[in-house]
């Protein structure tokens, strides 16, 4: 699957725009009114330490999302 979605980004918008990594979840970090904390997203891919967590819904996800994207670097 995760081959195919990189041609398909590739093919749609052009090979520059091609993910280098396609990680799947259950969840993503959310705060408890539902948006989507792309920072948090960005943080774990690039490795970074992570900000204040206390307004997730679940902060259990983040630590999902760093052992998958940990596990394939």
């Amino acid at each position: 699957m995760a081959t195919e979605l990189r041609g398909h980004v590739a093919e749609k918008i052009g090979k520059l725009a091609r993910p280098k990594a396609v990680h799947f979840a259950d969840d993503l970090p959310k705060t408890r009114s539902g948006k989507i904390m792309r920072r948090l997203l960005r943080d774990i891919a690039q490795g970074n330490e992570l900000g204040d967590v206390t307004t997730l819904r679940d902060p259990s996800v983040v630590d999902e999302l760093k052992d998958q994207v940990s596990s394939t670097a």
